[in-house]
């Protein structure tokens, strides 16, 4: 299995209400990738809400191979996606993993 995990902070003039929203919708727009990628086990976005933490987003893709990995980040649904979380995020690190 590979992950594939992307933390973000919101774009600091965000408002808490902004980001709330922000949330929701990279939630609601990432997570049904899931069902149109061959081998995307499991998507899902994590909004923190812990101050331990200094990324304020995540977002972590289980998939059942590298090239699973691969299609998911091609599909035309991420690459749209893209768009809105490229407008509302900063900060981006990512860590691709094989289990």
């Amino acid at each position: 299995m590979i992950k594939h995990i992307v933390l973000w902070n919101f774009n600091p003039e965000m408002t808490a209400e902004e980001k709330k929203a922000a949330g929701d919708k990279m939630k609601s727009l990432l997570e049904p990738i899931k069902e149109l990628v061959d081998g995307a086990v499991d998507i899902r976005v994590v909004v923190n809400e812990l101050e331990s933490s200094n990324r304020e987003i995540a977002l972590i893709g289980t998939y059942e191979t590298v090239e699973a990995l691969k299609a998911y980040q091609v599909h035309p649904a991420h690459v749209e996606a893209g768009k809105f979380v490229r407008s509302v995020t900063c900060d981006r690190a990512c860590l691709d993993y094989e289990e």
